[in-house]
């Protein structure tokens, strides 16, 4: 259906038409030629072929009876896809010759109209009241001389989507990693085996004497994605998980619980300070049995992107 008086917006603004502009001089001497409908010549934008539809004295077999209707159509459709469908954005002016105005007539929720097989023609009933515009105070049709216009969008899909998944309790989301000789390590660090959930591969970061905060006085653990310094700007993962020191002893085990962004520039997070290391140095705690440690990774919840075309 062609829009009526409702649902429209029209503003003023110092920009001509972007993509059609129609003169119109000695407009009496066409009123007189009793013609229903002026059809413009056929002007390009978006790819697509297009003419301005007028109707000087409304359409009357719309909702147009006192007032200019003005339509866009869509030209050439034989050279389109069998049930070939274009969705637009569009605007339609008057300009207004005494203010060097453009009167933008456009839908007021900027919604989007359909062009297709049975619908090859969208616009205004009601562009502006006859009385509006046979006004010459108004600027509309000054000296006989009126102009109208054209602006259109055309949204082309480019079929590529994007899917994102809170996924709960991953599949092959956790890991247990046995430290052994814990008492000969000398290294800052540590990095346990991978293990690949979500798609993305992830391993524990141990460092035996402390990290950051916790160096010299903790036990720190941390989950690193791996690659994550790869990630392309803007690019984050979520990941709830905990980390985990086994009480090997009394089954009394140290956890902690993590949930996070993951991005190129943070992509190693945890607990600088996850246990204290004397905590971890007492015997009787069970911690380290036989000279190994037991640290796991469970990772609970993580946001997974997938991308389609």
């Amino acid at each position: 259906m062609s829009s009526g008086g409702h649902g429209v917006t029209r503003s003023k603004r110092d920009l001509p038409p972007m993509h059609y502009t129609l003169k119109i001089e000695s407009f009496s001497l066409l009123l007189k030629t009793k013609v229903e409908k002026y059809e413009s010549d056929v002007f390009e934008a978006g790819g697509y072929t297009w003419r301005l539809c007028l109707y000087p004295n409304g359409n009357t077999k719309g909702k147009g009876k006192g007032f200019v209707s003005l339509y866009l159509q869509i030209e050439n459709t034989s050279n389109l896809a069998h049930r070939w469908k274009v969705t637009t954005e569009f605007k339609l002016f008057v300009f207004d010759q005494i203010n060097d105005k453009y009167l933008t007539v456009r839908e007021s929720d900027a919604s989007v109209k359909s062009f297709h097989e049975k619908k090859t023609e969208q616009g205004f009933d009601q562009l502006l009241s006859l009385k509006t515009f046979n006004d010459a105070s108004n600027g509309y049709l000054f000296n006989d001389c009126c102009v109208f216009g054209a602006e259109i969008f055309v949204i082309k899909p480019t079929g590529k989507w994007e899917l994102l998944s809170m996924v709960k309790k991953p599949a092959n989301g956790s890991l247990t990693w046995k430290i052994k000789d814990f008492s000969k390590l000398d290294r800052k660090s540590y990095l346990s085996k991978a293990f690949t959930a979500g798609g993305r591969s992830w391993r524990i970061d141990v460092s035996p004497e402390g990290n950051g905060d916790g160096k010299g006085n903790s036990l720190s653990v941390f989950l690193e994605l791996i690659d994550g310094d790869e990630l392309p700007p803007q690019k984050t993962v979520w990941a709830e998980y905990k980390l985990r020191v086994l009480d090997q002893r009394h089954g009394k085990h140290v956890e902690e619980k993590m949930s996070c962004w993951y991005t190129s520039s943070s992509h190693t997070l945890g607990f600088p300070k996850f246990m204290p290391l004397g905590d971890l140095r007492e015997v009787s705690k069970g911690y380290v049995r036989s000279d190994t440690l037991i640290v796991e990774a469970e990772i609970l919840t993580l946001s997974v992107s997938k991308l389609f075309s």
